[in-house]
């Protein structure tokens, strides 16, 4: 006998754990995460430490952007389950990262890339797939103006570059002045000049007027290209065929000419003064120079021995003395097995280069790095690839931008181009719109004053949290094609879920009010109605959801008391539902007890039966089934001043 009353509330108690992982399953749909994880932490105190739990618990606090607490949670689903849905692993390796757990965080990579071997789900954050491709490949979401400037022809335009109000870039157009028309044997082009002319121009639109080629002391013959000027103007670095005195080609004793940077000074108006760098390498290529803000370091291009693939990229610092130091091979965060080269430096010290070793649209694509952005080493990422529209599935380098305007150029080879390389305008912007509404209460339509308004984005994260002032007006800024989420609340209102998608239209309103259901109206708490299943009094999970509302406004009035009254309708005999709803009456109390509310503060709990219908369906009358469920309701009335 003792056995089997131990084994009934074992299979009670399972039974509640249960029904109150699935009250917090509802909120946690509704985006309610600190009530959801309220209801799961007490699950996990109450021994469930299933993977739907913790796993659950860690998505709560994510979402919430609680590293912290979400790598507790994560972690503790993580080590306890080795089938675990890789997507857990990897929300646990960027909390850790979000941390500064760096180490941790990399123990969890390690293993991360064992999985992809046994588990293909794995692949899919790091390898590039399908979805992948189509995210760099689309434009959607992505403001830019990107329009070829007038100055390209049938042959090859590439690498603008302004200093003040000049352009530079490197150009086979015959002037009669530099190249004379050689012809380059590689591309049947002729060899590459340096070119200037005067730019005006805004995020559409360059005028590029006076071009003319530099003077036969930089331009000679053969190859000159790929410029970096000092923020002062007076010296300028770049690429060239190697030559010697005579400025003729230098070639090897296999018949190879290399790339060699020059330095040029800025005497009046002409650049003169060349002189090679002692860093060039006799039998290796070295090129395209750039410049770190502060001029103190100057990165190039080379294939010399100890690189890590076709081309890597190198930096030497240029010392005050006008001397070098010993180039430093950038590591494998920048350089791969491919072509790393085209390094650029922004004003705001963003790292930009093009490879077609990291995961790319195709050929060379044009990537970003914060590698001189941050003062640890381990807190450099991975370089992020611009996608589209910069990127193609052509070659796509020389990138240059002015990081204050968020306008540049990009060269390309994309067949849509007038030669074989072509220079290209673009100029980023933020498309922004607004939601903005009036938080209203429900039952008549009044403002109300000093609601929460939160925003949250389609994967349920909180974005913001704002006020709404004294009339219930709230605003959010928000980005186009997007979808949003925005909830009110306030204290004693039910409250209110409302979904907006923006559009493609720049600084275009959506208007969407907020109405929220006031819980006490004339003194008593309404809750939607609880249902019972049929000829039963247990709280079931959407029960308890409801009853959660009560529990809210009695722990927001501390000394609020109530009575509860359970009604039925008017089907079945009159003793047999009277008995009925007095156990569902005081199920409901007992529910509300467990939740913490003391006894004491519930007067009484009472079932009525059908001896209280609120309309003609009493016994014999016909009546549709919605109009039986107006009388089994139950009520909660305040018996008190609060």
């Amino acid at each position: 006998m003792k056995t089997k009353f131990i084994l009934i509330l074992l299979v009670l108690s399972n039974t509640m754990l249960f029904s109150q992982v699935k009250v917090a399953d509802n909120f946690f749909r509704d985006y309610a995460y600190i009530k959801a994880s309220e209801l799961y932490e007490a699950a996990v105190k109450k021994g469930d430490s299933s993977e739907h739990v913790l796993t659950r618990l860690g998505d709560c606090y994510y979402n919430n952007s609680n590293s912290e607490k979400a790598a507790l949670w994560y972690g503790k689903a993580v080590n306890k389950y080795n089938k675990i849905s890789p997507e857990y692993i990897y929300k646990y390796i960027q909390s850790l990262r979000s941390m500064g757990d760096y180490e941790g965080a990399n123990d969890w990579i390690s293993k991360f890339k064992e999985l992809q071997a046994s588990d293909k789900r794995a692949n899919d954050f790091e390898i590039m797939d399908l979805t992948k491709y189509q995210e760099l490949s689309s434009t959607e979401g992505k403001y830019v103006t990107f329009n070829p400037l007038e100055i390209n022809t049938e042959y090859s335009e590439f690498g603008g570059f302004i200093h003040e109000d000049t352009f530079y870039y490197a150009s086979t157009k015959v002037t009669g002045e530099g190249n004379n028309a050689k012809i380059y044997k590689w591309n049947e082009e002729p060899y590459l000049d340096i070119f200037k002319g005067t730019i005006t121009y805004d995020a559409e639109n360059a005028t590029i007027e006076d071009i003319k080629a530099l003077s036969d002391d930089v331009n000679t013959e053969f190859h000159e290209a790929s410029i970096a000027i000092t923020n002062d103007g007076k010296t300028m670095y770049f690429t060239r065929d190697n030559i010697n005195k005579r400025k003729k080609i230098s070639y090897d004793d296999e018949g190879t000419s290399y790339l060699k940077i020059y330095k040029a000074s800025k005497i009046g108006e002409k650049w003169s003064n060349v002189v090679e760098l002692p860093f060039n390498d006799k039998i290796h290529s070295t090129g395209h120079p750039a410049l770190s803000p502060d001029n103190k370091t100057l990165y190039f291009v080379s294939d010399r021995e100890g690189g890590l693939g076709s081309t890597d990229i190198y930096s030497v610092e240029i010392k005050e003395s006008g001397t070098y130091g010993e180039p430093i091979n950038l590591g494998s965060k920048i350089n791969t097995p491919g072509r790393d080269m085209f390094p650029y430096v922004a004003k705001d010290s963003t790292f930009y280069f093009s490879s077609d070793g990291h995961i790319s649209l195709g050929l060379l694509d044009v990537f970003k790095s914060n590698m001189l952005q941050v003062k640890d080493k381990d807190s450099i990422t991975e370089p992020q690839n611009l996608g589209a529209p910069f990127n193609s599935r052509f070659d796509d380098f020389a990138f240059f931008i002015n990081s204050d305007e968020q306008t540049g150029f990009i060269s390309s080879n994309r067949e849509e181009g007038s030669g074989s390389d072509d220079i290209y305008q673009f100029g980023t912007y933020l498309c922004k719109q607004v939601i903005k509404g009036i938080v209203k209460d429900k039952s008549n339509m009044l403002p109300i004053p000093e609601a929460k308004v939160k925003l949250l984005d389609e994967t349920g994260k909180e974005l913001e949290e704002v006020i709404a002032d004294e009339n219930g007006a709230f605003e959010f800024e928000v980005e186009c094609e997007k979808k949003y989420t925005i909830i009110g609340q306030k204290l004693d209102y039910r409250d209110d879920i409302q979904d907006v998608e923006t559009t493609n239209v720049p600084d275009e309103e959506q208007i969407q009010d907020l109405l929220l259901t006031p819980f006490i109206v004339n003194n008593e708490i309404v809750i939607n109605p609880i249902f019972f299943d049929y000829d039963k009094s247990n709280i079931r999970p959407d029960a308890a959801y409801e009853l959660e509302n009560i529990v809210t406004v009695m722990k927001n009035h501390p000394k609020m008391h109530i009575k509860i009254e359970s009604h039925t309708d008017s089907r079945g005999r009159d003793a047999y539902n009277e008995k009925l709803s007095d156990r569902r009456a005081k199920s409901t109390r007992d529910y509300i007890i467990s939740r913490g509310i003391t006894s004491n503060r519930i007067d009484s709990a009472i079932g009525y039966g059908e001896y209280q219908l609120i309309n003609e369906c009493g016994n014999g009358v016909k009546c549709s089934e919605a109009k039986h469920q107006e009388n089994r309701r139950s009520k909660f009335i305040i018996t008190n001043e609060y």
